[in-house]
């Protein structure tokens, strides 16, 4: 009844998305600033500059908003944001490519890890050390360790 809308945030403090400046909308034809944040249950609940009324926290049902990226903490030693794995090549221990990361995804039951081949559709495997026992930014790639079930699947 307030404008106040639900959010649900990917930092490791959700609280802290208040202190980055405005958010940006996905499609970057509008900024938005958070005045007031608390926690709820599985979100946070948000008051919004200009979000006044329910009728205009309904318009930003499903919008996706974003953090500029300098306005981001850097990642300590051995850190880093998803983003920064995004074109990243993907290659077993040995050196063999096995295409690109295009995405790191989170349906709930943790990260997954998303490769584009040079052919063929996109491989998804689990983000964890197992997996992916590697992540070197400086040198542009990942390691991936494919689990045994799917070894023989693509290559």
């Amino acid at each position: 009844m307030r404008g106040e809308v639900r959010l649900w945030t990917f930092t490791e403090d959700p609280l802290a998305v208040a202190s980055y400046g405005p958010l940006e909308a996905g499609d970057g034809a509008r900024q938005i600033t958070i005045k007031r944040i608390r926690a709820a249950k599985m979100h946070l609940v948000a008051a919004l500059d200009g979000v006044t009324t329910r009728e205009a926290a309904e318009q930003l049902n499903g919008v996706e908003l974003f953090v500029a990226r300098d306005k981001l903490p850097a990642p300590d030693d051995g850190e880093f944001y998803h983003a920064d794995l995004i074109g990243l090549a993907a290659e077993t221990a040995q050196g063999e490519p096995l295409g690109s990361v295009v995405a790191v995804h989170n349906f709930g039951a943790g990260d997954i890890i998303e490769i584009a081949p040079p052919n063929g559709p996109t491989i998804m495997l689990p983000f964890s050390n197992a997996v992916v026992p590697l992540v070197d930014i400086a040198g542009g790639r990942v390691v991936i360790d494919k689990p045994a079930e799917i070894e023989g699947d693509q290559a």
